[in-house]
């Protein structure tokens, strides 16, 4: 650098700065003859001490807001994808700044593929190379939105980084070493005229070192973190089925739910957004014709006393303050031949919030026991998905002993007389019996002329449920987005495959 450099400029700027260099030897040789200097020495150690815990708490401020500004898994995500987040978030914790250094470009995109294979051995356990499974318009999708989110990160994260350029980091990076070799002689020479304010520079510099290095280290590794969770959290979105081609996937109606609008004898235009799908199930004559009744507050189902034998699914719009429009579907008794196991499987596979009913007066549950268990392992093995909110409804307490005791309404929390130590046994048994909370058992009677304990805490339960019931609403909704969207491309790279054919063909014959 020195020969390139203009001899003559050089020493003209070495004599402009030669003063000023002259302060500090001369300095502290005055400090010296006049006694100051152990007052200037204990000036010097407090306010670097200062600076160092002041440098301290500006690195613990800075933890905190990086913090506040990582990638968090989705509430929204099944059992399955939080497994697979925390695979990703072990990844991250346990990554190491010094073996990914940013200047090394190459390497980094290593970083994003092991991510990406984290997340698809959740998914594909069986496959030897898991990541071989994943598309090509997914993975740009992928890189695109781990990017896209990255860089809005970066930006509002990092001071002046929208004016820092790439060549400015590599020139900084270029001129590096030599700054340090002139560092190193300028050092040295400072050593030898003024060995007391040399030991002190050094002493103050390796604590301003060790406080910025460490400073750079967390943000470092703060980068090189939302790096993987980036890229984990949105290979989870795609391996879930939450991340489509297009970006127009929402809970619009689904084309069953549209089929099924128009049977309740409604307008589908009238709902922008998919309805939620309520289905009501349980023993023939356990009270779940009297029941949608009651959620109508009116006769809208008609309620036998013989068993529905037809095998008729009819769906019910409902609609109340509070609670998304809603499908309700009156269902056969599931000891009945009317709902067979496939039947129930499809129906409880669409259901957005199974809402089951039981008779109180009944002892014999094992064939309602027996569906659940059936219905919680088909649950179970949709690792995609959450599983439906259950809501027991217990119906007939009005016909438990006293049976001619009915004076509503009955405080179960500290049950008095008779009639609603009953109730109380009776939810407790039901609960047992069905494997189920006793929280999620509600008494109601349904009787006609005596409806009870349905417009508050029945309704009460449903709301309360109505949030759960909504995950599992979208998670339905991307699935029924995907598959359409599937078709959709499958049908125009068809369309695009035959007119190529076409040129190619007219091109060839005569």
């Amino acid at each position: 650098m020195l020969t390139r450099a203009d001899r003559l400029r050089l020493i003209a700027l070495l004599l402009w700065a030669m003063p000023v260099a002259a302060l500090l030897p001369l300095g502290l040789l005055w400090l010296w003859r006049s006694g100051n200097l152990p007052w200037w020495l204990a000036g010097m150690v407090a306010c670097s001490a200062a600076g160092y815990g002041f440098q301290f708490w500006l690195r613990r401020r800075d933890g905190r807001l990086l913090a506040g500004a990582q990638t968090a898994p989705d509430p929204q995500w099944p059992p399955r994808s939080q497994s697979a987040w925390d695979a990703i978030e072990s990844m991250a914790q346990g990554v190491r700044p010094e073996d990914w250094p940013l200047t090394d470009n190459p390497r980094l995109p290593d970083l994003g593929r092991e991510a990406l294979e984290t997340v698809a051995r959740i998914y594909h356990p069986a496959v030897e190379r898991p990541l071989l499974e994943l598309t090509l318009p997914h993975l740009l999708l992928i890189v695109e939105r781990a990017a896209r989110d990255l860089r809005t990160e970066v930006a509002g994260q990092l001071p002046l980084s929208h004016r820092l350029t790439l060549g400015d980091l590599m020139r900084a990076y270029r001129w590096k070493a030599t700054a340090g070799r002139l560092l190193d002689l300028y050092r040295a020479g400072r050593l030898v005229f003024n060995p007391a304010g040399a030991v002190l520079s050094e002493a103050w510099e390796r604590l301003r070192r060790q406080s910025f290095g460490a400073a750079w280290s967390d943000l470092h590794r703060w980068l090189l973190q939302e790096y993987i969770r980036k890229v984990g959290y949105y290979a989870i979105e795609l391996y879930s089925g939450r991340l489509t081609l297009s970006d127009d996937a929402d809970t619009t109606v689904t084309p069953a739910s549209r089929e099924d609008l128009e049977q309740a004898a409604t307008v589908a235009a009238e709902l922008a957004a998919e309805p939620l799908r309520i289905l009501v199930l349980g023993r023939a004559n356990a009270g779940k014709s009297s029941l949608i009744n009651a959620l109508f507050g009116q006769l809208t189902v008609p309620a036998d006393v013989l068993p529905d034998l037809d095998g008729t699914v009819a769906p019910y719009r409902l609609e109340h303050a509070g609670l998304t429009a809603a499908l309700v579907f009156d269902t056969p008794g599931c000891d009945t031949a009317a709902l067979p196991p496939k039947a129930l499987d499809r129906l409880a596979t669409s259901a957005d919030l199974v809402l089951w009913v039981t008779a109180a007066n009944r002892a014999d549950r094992q064939v309602e026991r027996e569906t659940l268990d059936r219905l919680r392992t088909l649950w179970a093995a949709r690792a995609d998905h959450h599983p439906p909110p259950l809501l027991i409804a217990v119906s007939h307490i009005d016909l438990l002993r006293p049976p001619r005791d009915w004076q509503p309404p009955y405080d179960l929390t500290n049950p008095q007389g008779p009639k609603a130590t009953n109730i109380r046994a009776a939810l407790q048994a039901v609960a047992e019996d069905l494997a189920v909370p006793l929280a999620d058992a509600i008494p109601v009677c349904l009787a006609e002329g005596r409806v009870y304990n349905v417009a508050d805490t029945l309704w009460a339960a449903l709301l309360e449920r109505q949030g759960a019931a909504d995950r599992v609403r979208l998670l339905r909704c991307l699935d029924e987005h995907k598959r359409a969207e599937d078709w959709a491309l499958l049908r125009q790279q068809l369309s695009s495959t035959g007119r190529f054919l076409a040129r190619v063909s007219g091109r060839l014959l005569p």
